[in-house]
C-alpha cells in the first residue's frame, strides 16, 4: 500500500525562524485514485499556491471558484449576464486584479490545445459579463519550479511549469534517483530524469521506497522536503488526510 504523500514546498531565499505557511493535502494510504490524477491535482494546487505567493497583494481565484463567484467577488461586473451553461465553469487561475487568466495542463501538444481552447472559452464567457473597462486576457510570463519529496520515497521530484502562450500554463514532472546520505544541494544537482505522462503510474511507485536521512542545505530557489520524521508542528490532520506545512522563507 502506498504511503501518504506529504509535500512541503520551500522557497529557500533566507532563514527567518517563523516563515509564513499553508497546507497542501496528501494522498490517503487507502486511496484508489490513479497516480496520474493525484499528481495532476497536486500540480494544480502547488502552481496555484505559487501564483498567489508571487502576487500576494492581488485578488486571485483558483479552480475552486466558478465564473459566477469570480465576477461577483472580483467586482468585475454582473454575474447575471453569465448563461446557465457557463456560470459554473472553474478556470485554474484567475487574477481579477491584473485581469488575467491561466489554464494549467500537462506539457504536451494535446494538452496544450485543450488549455488554449478552455482558456478561450472562459475568457469569452467572462468578458460577456464584465464591465467594458474590465475585460480579461490570457496571462503571460508565469513560470517556475518546485522540488518535492514523497514520504517514505526515494526519489527527489521536481514540478516545473511555463506559460508559452497567453493563458496556457504547462507543467511537467521529473525526478532524481535516490542518493543515500546526500545533501539536498547534491541531490538537486543530480541528473534530471523526465517523467513522461504515460509513465506516471509506474513511477508513482517510487513513493513506496524507504526514504533516507532528512535533506540538508537550503540554497536553491525552490525546494521541498517531507517525510514521516517531520516535526509534529509541521503536520496537521484534516478530515483524515495527512497534510504537511508548506513553508516559505524570504
Amino acid at each position: 500500500m502506498l504511503a501518504v504523500l506529504l509535500l512541503v514546498l520551500v522557497a529557500a531565499l533566507g532563514a527567518h525562524a517563523e516563515p509564513p505557511s499553508s497546507t497542501l493535502p496528501g494522498r490517503k494510504p487507502d486511496s484508489r485514485e490513479p497516480w496520474g490524477a493525484f499528481l495532476g491535482r497536486a500540480a494544480h494546487k502547488a502552481i496555484g499556491i505559487e501564483y498567489r505567493v508571487q502576487h500576494p497583494a492581488r485578488v486571485v481565484f483558483l479552480n475552486t471558484a466558478n465564473l459566477s463567484r469570480i465576477v461577483k467577488e472580483g467586482k468585475l461586473g454582473d454575474p447575471g449576464r453569465l448563461s446557465e451553461l457557463v456560470r459554473l465553469l472553474r478556470p485554474d487561475i484567475t487574477d481579477t486584479s491584473a485581469r488575467v487568466l491561466f489554464e494549467v495542463k500537462p506539457d504536451d501538444e494535446e494538452s496544450r490545445g485543450e488549455a488554449r481552447e478552455q482558456a478561450g472559452r472562459y475568457l469569452t464567457a467572462l468578458n460577456q459579463a464584465v464591465d467594458p473597462d474590465k475585460k480579461l486576457v490570457g496571462g503571460t510570463g508565469f513560470e517556475g519550479s518546485l522540488f518535492l519529496e514523497f514520504e517514505n520515497g526515494g526519489a527527489l521530484w521536481q514540478l516545473s511549469w511555463r506559460t508559452p502562450e497567453p493563458g496556457v500554463t504547462l507543467y511537467r514532472w521529473s525526478y532524481r534517483r535516490k542518493k543515500p546520505h546526500a545533501t539536498w544541494k547534491e541531490r538537486a544537482a543530480q541528473k534530471e530524469e523526465a517523467l513522461p505522462r504515460e509513465e506516471i503510474e509506474q513511477q508513482g511507485e517510487l513513493a513506496s521506497r524507504p526514504s533516507g536521512l532528512p535533506m540538508k542545505g537550503m540554497n536553491a530557489p525552490r525546494a521541498s522536503k517531507a517525510r514521516s520524521t517531520c516535526p509534529r508542528t509541521a503536520i496537521e490532520r484534516v478530515g483524515g488526510v495527512c497534510c504537511a506545512r508548506i513553508v516559505r522563507r524570504s
